[in-house]
């Protein structure tokens, strides 16, 4: 067991020591495409298809 305490703070310091900088990156975008894609992206297929992601993942929006 780690020695960091189970706070916020010590479970962001315990992801950066075990994700190295470029997952962090990966993951980062991955964030930030979707995310951009739901604001700009005012398609209604679209918008709707992640919508259902979102929920199949478990992703409470409502």
């Amino acid at each position: 067991m780690s020695s960091v305490p189970h706070t916020v703070h010590g479970r962001l310091e315990r992801t950066m020591q075990s994700v190295s900088p470029i997952k962090l990156a990966v993951i980062v975008a991955v964030i930030l495409a979707i995310g951009c894609t739901l604001l700009f992206v005012q398609e209604p297929m679209v918008h709707d298809s992640f919508h259902d992601f979102r929920h199949a993942v478990g992703v409470p929006c409502h």
